[in-house]
């Protein structure tokens, strides 16, 4: 059975390493989050660094997820002290459990804070596509269909919640999903 594949992505508006508390708050609800989507039914994995390392995103080794890549809009740093982005990649069993998870509780908390956090931009925030059972999807494959979203907008090979496509490519619906704004224009 298919897999459905998560890549997101934010530029901050200040570098992580920023010791604002604003930042800080950030960086700090991202731990709890992480583990309250992982224990939530329908997710499967997400991208980590091997070994438990701590670094720039640029400089980890994420084992299987790939050499670490970002949009082509992304012009703000690539070092620990520099770097002002979130992203994440991530698998799960099918649409509904990734709504679920993340609006509802702390991701959505933090969803209603995000604009706090990070910049407007025009550029979609997270793309959806869906993978074999036996794939795990890598950086540069998000950062490829997020790009192609951005481009082309939604098509199975590259959707979002509002405009989603089922694993055999036919556009679908799944009753409650579509929030007001999912970043596509």
């Amino acid at each position: 059975m298919p897999h459905l594949a998560l890549y997101t992505f934010g530029v901050l508006k200040s570098p992580l390493a920023d010791p604002a508390p604003l930042t800080r708050a950030f960086h700090d609800s991202g731990e709890a989050i992480y583990q309250t989507i992982s224990r939530h039914p329908g997710y499967l994995a997400h991208a980590e660094a091997a070994d438990g390392e701590a670094g720039s995103h640029f400089d980890l080794d994420w084992g299987a997820w790939g050499e670490f890549a970002v949009p082509a809009w992304y012009g703000k740093g690539r070092t620990v002290e520099t770097t002002a982005l979130a992203a994440s990649l991530s698998l799960w069993t099918g649409l509904r459990p990734a709504f679920d998870a993340i609006y509802t509780g702390l991701h959505r908390e933090a969803l209603n804070r995000r604009y706090d956090w990070f910049e407007r931009t025009e550029h979609p925030n997270h793309v959806f596509w869906w993978v074999s059972d036996d794939v795990i999807p890598t950086w540069r494959e998000g950062v490829s269909r997020l790009e192609q979203l951005r481009d082309h907008g939604s098509a199975p090979h590259a959707f979002t919640f509002r405009h989603p496509f089922a694993p055999d490519g036919t556009p679908t619906t799944i009753k409650g999903i579509g929030p007001a704004s999912d970043g596509v224009r």
